[in-house]
């Protein structure tokens, strides 16, 4: 079955009790890109991939993958996706070539099709020579990619990666995004969760940001960073003791609150419009505030999100229950 969309939600609602974790979600992701699912810790967005992984029925709503809904055509939706959750999967005790050949074989595969897969993707994601150690010895980045690989055995066409890179330290983080910008050049569509803003600023073309169950922003990292001012100024004054007059006047020329960083002795304010600068400087001046650094840069992820949330991305909300569980390979 052909749709012009990879995965379509309409009003998902979930409900754990008397939380509700989804409250009427819609997301839209589109074939050969990825849609970043955003949101604190608790918002609901491992609750929505559970869902579009068929492994959580929906309250409400309904949700397809590739035409198919995801509750009265589960079997087909499965045959079509991969799924990695925040935590790694892959059996310790085993070798990384037996992992992923068990995972072959459970899909059916014939046993010379499923080493043959799964001797490539090990090539594919470094890990030949480690091929027949056991998981156990892996290193984190290692085990990640190796859960990464069994997600793709049976070369799914919608990608699900649920906070893929937690953990990893920095290296092993621009190995995955590597590879995930590697799977979406071949055709794969996926749609990542993370708590990591720059991870999305990176791997994302569309973003929805959802918060206690809800969406409350929707669009490409360009058009989030519009709406809060494409623009941040950051002003410093030489006199650190000057930082509350420094933020009451960005308070009145912008129009909007300052964020204050006492440590390092920086105010920063999304900015609209660039002409406000000359009088700014002018103020300044006129207060007699001596200034260390006074800069216009373009607004991050981070500061988009907080700006729609109120609190940072790894701030939990205490909204959410449960984890995500078990993985169709």
């Amino acid at each position: 079955m052909e749709t012009e969309n990879s995965i379509e939600a309409h009003g998902l609602v979930r409900r754990f009790g008397k939380t509700t974790a989804l409250d009427g979600v819609d997301l839209v992701a589109r074939p050969g890109r990825v849609l970043g699912l955003l949101g604190p810790n608790g918002a609901g967005k491992t609750t929505a991939v559970r869902i579009l992984a068929t492994l959580l029925r929906p309250d409400g709503g309904e949700a397809r993958v590739c035409g198919y809904d995801v509750v009265r055509e589960a079997h087909q939706v499965r045959q079509l996706i991969g799924l990695t959750g925040q935590y790694a999967s892959v059996d310790e005790g085993l070798s990384g070539m037996n992992n992923l050949v068990m995972i072959g074989r459970l899909l059916g595969m014939p046993r010379p099709r499923a080493k043959a897969r799964a001797t490539e993707l090990l090539e594919r994601f470094d890990l030949a020579d480690a091929a027949q150690r056991p998981a156990k010895t892996y290193s984190g980045g290692m085990r990640r990619r190796l859960d990464l690989a069994a997600s793709l055995v049976g070369d799914p066409r919608v990608l699900y990666l649920d906070e893929p890179t937690t953990g990893l330290d920095p290296r092993s983080r621009s190995d995955v995004w590597a590879m995930i910008r590697g799977l979406v050049a071949d055709g794969a569509t996926v749609l990542l969760t993370t708590q990591y803003l720059e991870e999305a600023d990176q791997l994302a073309h569309d973003i929805v940001v959802i918060d206690h169950g809800k969406v409350i922003a929707t669009g490409t990292p360009g058009e989030l960073k519009a709406k809060v001012g494409s623009r941040v100024l950051e002003v410093s004054p030489a006199d650190s003791s000057r930082l509350a007059v420094v933020a009451d006047l960005l308070t009145e020329r912008a129009g909007v609150s300052p964020s204050t960083d006492t440590d390092s002795g920086m105010v920063a304010v999304p900015v609209a419009d660039a002409t406000l600068l000359p009088t700014i400087i002018r103020e300044l001046d006129d207060r007699g505030i001596e200034l260390a650094e006074f800069a216009l840069r373009k607004a991050s992820l981070d500061e988009v999100f907080l700006s729609l949330t109120g609190h940072a991305a790894d701030e939990p909300n205490g909204h959410e229950s449960g984890e995500l569980e078990g993985s169709p390979r």
